[in-house]
């Protein structure tokens, strides 16, 4: 199996993303949703082994295969464990036939412009040496925009498109991701701007590349679809951005061609008091409904 069948996978399979790639600052909140209080742990590395095991415990969930998961984002300290022996990425590929994804940025720079940029990454080419070598198909990177402010989106988009062209540089296929907070009041007119934005930096994408692009569901049904049909583009998915699982299924359902890629709209209803039957019995249930509602669109 090579990098060709992940592609192969990700473009075409009926399926949705994972997104298990937390990280330093939403790590203690994931936990405490999964019924682990900030008290269980002493310092970032204890905090990290608790939530890789809580990960651990969703991968090896008989209803996590790519059957119907056919990715899953990774953060870079899952990244650097192992499952069994078997480092996580490998794991996710070799044992349950999901293509695994590497969150890369660094966090959120202060807001301005009505946008929060990604904070630099210097170490990018490094980190993405290793997830070459870990077996890494993509990545993914997440800015935000909280108003419709033309000049902020644009340099949001911008620098999603420049750091996206050094990450095909190195063979590998960017998620970028420009999310909308869903609760703005001029959230449209937001991602009409976007939509554009986008759209003029798609001539940037070298010949032979495509990109991915995970948004925040659309207020207006099928926005995204002529990004979804552009050959440049891989793959449209969508992120829960805080609606619960019952209303991010039922507006990605809205959008022909949308697939999720859920975080807590994922994990909602799972916990660590569960015993396994109780635990695999939600995780399936809560993968097969995202499964329909991304065949649905």
């Amino acid at each position: 199996m090579t990098q060709a069948d992940m592609a192969a996978q990700v473009a075409n399979k009926d399926g949705f993303i994972a997104a298990l790639d937390q990280s330093g600052g939403s790590t203690p909140k994931a936990l405490k949703l999964y019924g682990v209080p900030e008290t269980a742990w002493s310092n970032d590395d204890e905090m990290f082994d608790l939530v890789h095991r809580m990960r651990t415990r969703i991968i090896k969930s008989p209803a996590f295969t790519g059957d119907k998961v056919m990715g899953a984002i990774l953060f870079e300290q899952t990244m650097d464990r192992d499952i069994d022996g078997t480092p996580t990425a490998r794991y996710l590929w070799e044992k349950r036939g999901v293509v695994p994804f590497l969150k890369v940025d660094k966090g959120l720079a202060e807001p301005k412009d009505g946008v929060r940029l990604m904070k630099p990454i210097p170490d990018l080419d490094t980190l993405l040496e290793r997830a070459i070598a870990n077996g890494v198909f993509g990545t993914k990177m997440r800015s935000v925009i909280d108003a419709a402010d033309p000049e902020g989106i644009a340099a949001n988009v911008a620098q999603q498109f420049e750091i996206g062209k050094q990450i095909l540089s190195r063979g590998l296929v960017p998620i970028l991701e420009p999310e909308v907070t869903i609760s703005i009041e001029d959230k449209a007119d937001a991602e009409d701007i976007l939509l554009a934005e986008i759209r003029k930096r798609l001539d940037d994408i070298p010949a032979g590349k495509q990109i991915m692009l995970k948004l925040s569901l659309p207020t207006k049904a099928n926005l995204y679809k002529p990004l979804i049909d552009d050959p440049r583009v891989m793959r449209v998915v969508a992120l829960s951005g805080g609606y619960s699982r019952k209303e991010a299924n039922e507006k990605l359902a809205q959008n022909t061609g949308m697939i999720a890629s859920f975080s807590r709209a994922l994990s909602e209803g799972l916990s660590a008091d569960q015993t396994d039957e109780e635990f695999d019995a939600e995780l399936a249930s809560a993968i097969d409904s995202i499964f329909e509602a991304s065949r649905a669109g």
